[in-house]
């Protein structure tokens, strides 16, 4: 049988593209489970509900590895227990070619060890991606007190919540209305506040 685990961080983001895919692959939608939830942890009820589920010989899609989760250590827990505990198999989209463990099942105790290389090597880059967006919003905010930027202020709405939605914007995480949303700015007011952001932290002058 065929499933899918979709994920996105936040409710107001959109899971179409996933489940788009997911459908295109033969998926019948009540086997597609999607949770709308931070990857840190596996505490989310659509991945439990996904792990009851799942079965021998079951065959699990993901986007890409970091729909898995976000968390180096879980990330490689969980594909173990899925594709070594359950003997179900697990294939990334995105890295299809190396993340298929159909075919590292073929290799042996050879591609247990290849499967393991990739796998570390793969949620570790997810892992340190993320803690270097969360460094740059603590960097952001050090520099933006540092420069007089008083957070809180209505007049400027350059608030913590401000800088994190930019991160996720400028990583593509999120599209620029969805920022828009969530700061409940105007797309006026949100350009203008990322310009005053920006020559902050780059040291130039608002003009």
């Amino acid at each position: 049988m065929k499933l899918g685990y979709v994920r996105v961080s936040t409710k107001d983001q959109n899971t179409e593209r996933q489940i788009k895919k997911m459908h295109e692959l033969g998926i019948e939608g009540r086997y597609i489970f999607v949770d709308k939830q931070s990857g840190k942890d596996f505490n989310r009820p659509q991945y439990q509900a996904m792990r009851l589920v799942i079965r021998a010989g079951d065959l699990l899609y993901l986007d890409s590895l970091d729909r898995l989760g976000r968390d180096y250590d879980g990330i490689i827990s969980e594909w173990k227990h899925i594709t070594r505990d359950v003997n179900a198999d697990i294939v990334v989209l995105e890295n299809e070619s190396l993340f298929d463990s159909r075919k590292f099942k073929m290799m042996g105790n050879i591609g247990k060890l290849l499967e393991d290389q990739f796998l570390s090597m793969l949620s570790y880059v997810a892992e340190q991606e993320r803690k270097k967006t969360k460094q740059r919003q603590a960097e952001g905010i050090e520099v933006a007190q540092k420069k007089g930027v008083k957070f809180g202020r209505p007049k400027r709405e350059i608030t913590k919540e401000f800088i994190a939605v930019y991160e996720q914007w400028k990583e593509g995480v999120i599209t620029a209305v969805q920022a828009m949303q969530k700061v409940g700015m105007k797309p006026n007011t949100f350009y203008r506040r990322i310009s005053e952001y920006e020559k902050t932290i780059f040291g130039e002058k608002p003009c």
